[in-house]
């Protein structure tokens, strides 16, 4: 694994081998960033690959080769990017693209971390691998270890939604449902992770997590045409992993000589969750942990753990972070779906962020926009239901039909 140099402190810089640490830095707790050695790789040894998912990335992957042909392992990523026209002109933009994540296996962007966390626990003779969360990224991880033959373990808060614990126990993992928040189950599966040896994969607290989301930009990187102007990325955050790792992405890539600038990134949280949103507001770099009460589970966080390098994200790449009341969430995702895409709350934070930024004048009609959908509305039918209105019900004769139809017009 020549590639993979080692860990770099997101906090205090310092530095260490691959072998000297697992998750955190020792010293000061901060999140590591993997240190790689990408000299002598070239753009086309990436572009001629005739692997469509994020392992046509592994040259820029600190894993070695995961196999399992032929599973959905190895149907990760490459997700679609639409370019939605009349949705573009009904907000005034030139050009505005959708990158929608829910075609991965298991309907949403945190398989990408998954699959590579699931590569490194084989590769290291990891038995048991294990995470909190709070649906997706649970998820993610029990349908990659059941396509891989892998053992999982998921704590979740006893609030997430039904169908996302259902999707859990489907894919074979053993779910443990905590009387607690997302927090307090987080909490618990560190400690089980350091008093039986079990892999951890925690948002912000496994480094190959970020690893894996920031295929996206890779992605993004060959999807999207480039533009004079730099791109503006709209992603929502919870944690802060998915803005960090995107984030990581672009930096490869500008350190590659592959891109000429960087996009700006724009983090999009619920005013009921808006730790992140607050220090930036702020001007600080401190987080200070809040009480949530969004709607949007997957983005539903007290204490972001990967909120100093998700904060940075914005701050280092001429970006904001912006905040939308879930109402606002909720309408994004009706907007949405008279446009064929499908979002969860998660997914239609970022587009409601989209629009309060051209309110606010943040962004402007010239600029191109990328709004990142990182789940499928499946996955909360129930917030979608809150906006989708009634469907009708009519007699079976033809009579009670004409008058439906009356109506449509």
């Amino acid at each position: 694994m020549q590639k993979f140099k080692g860990y770099k402190c997101s906090v205090c810089g310092s530095e260490y081998g691959p072998d000297e640490v697992t998750y955190l830095c020792p010293k000061d707790n901060g999140v590591l960033d993997m240190v790689q050695d990408f000299s002598g790789l070239k753009a086309d040894a990436i572009r001629k690959s005739t692997d469509f998912s994020i392992w046509r990335y592994l040259p820029l992957l600190p894993i070695d080769e995961p196999g399992h042909h032929g599973t959905p392992m190895r149907a990760v990523g490459w997700t679609p990017v639409f370019e939605p026209k009349a949705l573009a002109r009904s907000l005034n933009l030139k050009n505005l693209w959708i990158k929608d994540e829910s075609s991965n296996p298991t309907a949403s962007f945190k398989d990408r971390a998954s699959a590579v966390v699931i590569a490194r626990a084989q590769q290291i003779g990891a038995e048991i691998t294990m995470t909190a969360s709070t649906g997706n990224a649970g998820a993610a991880l029990a349908g990659m270890a059941a396509a891989a033959g892998a053992q999982a373990v998921i704590f979740a808060p006893k609030t997430a939604p039904p169908a996302k614990v259902a999707q859990l126990l489907i894919f074979g993992a053993r779910v443990l449902l905590v009387d607690g928040n997302y927090g307090a189950a987080t909490a618990l599966a560190k400690e089980a992770a350091a008093e039986f040896g079990w892999y951890c994969r925690n948002t912000g607290y496994n480094p190959f997590t970020t690893e894996g989301k920031k295929t996206a930009a890779f992605e993004i990187w060959e999807q999207v045409p480039e533009q004079k102007k730099p791109l503006s990325i709209f992603i929502s955050v919870g944690d802060g992993n998915i803005i960090a790792g995107v984030h990581k992405g672009f930096k490869d890539l500008l350190a590659l000589g592959w891109i000429e600038q960087m996009p700006h990134l724009f983090g999009v949280q619920s005013d009921g969750s808006a730790a992140i949103t607050n220090a930036f507001d702020a001007g600080v770099e401190s987080i200070t942990p809040v009480k949530s009460t969004t709607l949007a589970d997957s983005i539903s966080v007290d204490m972001p753990s990967d909120g100093l390098r998700g904060l940075r994200a914005a701050t280092q790449t001429g970006g904001a972070y912006i905040k939308v009341p879930d109402q606002e969430i909720l309408n994004a995702i009706a907007e949405l779906g008279r446009h064929g895409i499908f979002a969860e709350p998660a997914g239609a934070a970022a587009f409601a962020g989209l629009r309060a930024a051209l309110n606010s004048g943040l962004i402007g009609a010239g600029d191109p926009v990328l709004v990142l959908n990182t789940g499928s509305g499946l996955k909360d039918v129930g917030a979608a239901a809150k906006v989708a209105g009634q469907a009708q019900v009519i007699e079976p004769t033809l009579a009670a039909l004409k008058r439906a139809i009356e109506v449509f017009h």
